[in-house]
C-alpha cells in the first residue's frame, strides 16, 4: 500500500501499518453509519439538531446559509424518515418528535428553494412538497393537521415555525420528551407576550392579535372556555390578565407577514 503526503511524494507502508490504517478508516465509517442509524433511536437524543439550531438561530432569526452548510443536517432529515413509530414509546416522545420534524422540514423547504411568501408558494410549501417521516410520505400540512392535531394541545401552535416573520420565533433548542410540557408553556408565554406578534391596549380595550388565534380559534376556545380566557393563562401583565379573564377586549386580528424569518442567499 502507498500513501501520498501533502508534498505529493508517495511511500510504501508496512503491511501491518496499512492494515491498521484500513481498520481505522473502516471503524470511522461504521461509527458514522451508526450515528445516522441510531441518532434518534432514543427519543431524547436531539443533540445534533440542538447544535444546528444553536449555531444558526438567534432570537428566532435563522441563518439559512449556515444551516445549508451544516454537514449533519441532511443526515438528520434522512433519519426523520427512517425512524419507526415503535421507536417512540410515549406520547411525549411522539409530540417532541413531530414538533422537531415540522421545524426541521420547514428549514429544509427553504433550502429546497420553496417559500411560503406567496399564496401559490404556501400551497406548495405546506401541501405539495412531500417528505419521509416515520417511514411514510407526508406534507407539512399533514404533519400539522393530522399528526400534531391528535394531541389536542393548543400550545403546539406556538412551537411550530413556518419560516415566516409572523410565525412564532424558532427556538434555539430542540423539543425534548422529558421537558416538553415546560417548553410548550415557555413557547406560549414567549409568543403571547411578544409585542411584535400581539399587543394589548387596556385603555381602549383592544387586543391586536396574531392571525394564528383566528385560524385556530376553536382549539383555544375549547381549551380555555374563550379565546381571551385562554390568553389570560399566559399574559404577564396582571391588569391585562384580569381583563382577559372577563372577556373585556375587542379583538382585532393583524395581517400576517409571510416574509422569510431569516436570511438565505439561495434561490427562493
Amino acid at each position: 500500500m502507498t500513501v501520498t503526503n501533502p508534498a505529493g511524494r508517495t511511500r510504501s507502508l508496512d503491511p501491518r501499518t496499512a492494515a491498521g490504517i484500513s481498520l481505522t478508516a473502516t471503524l470511522g465509517l461504521l461509527l458514522t453509519m451508526a450515528w445516522a442509524g441510531t441518532a434518534l433511536a432514543q427519543s431524547s437524543d436531539y443533540d445534533v439538531f440542538d447544535d444546528i439550531l444553536a449555531r444558526n438561530v438567534r432570537d428566532g432569526f435563522v441563518d439559512y446559509n449556515g444551516v445549508a452548510a451544516e454537514p449533519r443536517f441532511d443526515a438528520f432529515i434522512t433519519r426523520l424518515g427512517t425512524l419507526q413509530p415503535a421507536d417512540l414509546a410515549t406520547a411525549e416522545a411522539r409530540l417532541a418528535f413531530f414538533i422537531n420534524a415540522y421545524n426541521a422540514l420547514a428549514l429544509q423547504g427553504i433550502l429546497n428553494g420553496r417559500s411560503p411568501s406567496s399564496w401559490w408558494g404556501r400551497r406548495s410549501f405546506f401541501g405539495k412538497r412531500a417528505y419521509r417521516v416515520l417511514g411514510e410520505t407526508v406534507s407539512m400540512e399533514m404533519l400539522e393537521h393530522e399528526r400534531l392535531a391528535e394531541f389536542d394541545e393548543p400550545r403546539i401552535h406556538f412551537a411550530i415555525v413556518c419560516a415566516s416573520l409572523s410565525c412564532p420565533r424558532l427556538s434555539s433548542q430542540s423539543y425534548r420528551p422529558e421537558t416538553i410540557d415546560e417548553q410548550l408553556h415557555a413557547a406560549a408565554r414567549r409568543f403571547i407576550n411578544d409585542p411584535t406578534r400581539n399587543r394589548f391596549d387596556p385603555e381602549r380595550r383592544i387586543a391586536y392579535l396574531s392571525k394564528i388565534f383566528s385560524w385556530y380559534d376553536e382549539d383555544f376556545v375549547t381549551a380555555g372556555g374563550s379565546l381571551q380566557r385562554y390568553l389570560a393563562r399566559f399574559v404577564a401583565d396582571a391588569r391585562i390578565q384580569d381583563m382577559l379573564r372577563r372577556d373585556e377586549f375587542d379583538i382585532r386580528f393583524v395581517a400576517y407577514d409571510w416574509t422569510l424569518n431569516g436570511r438565505y442567499d439561495g434561490a427562493n
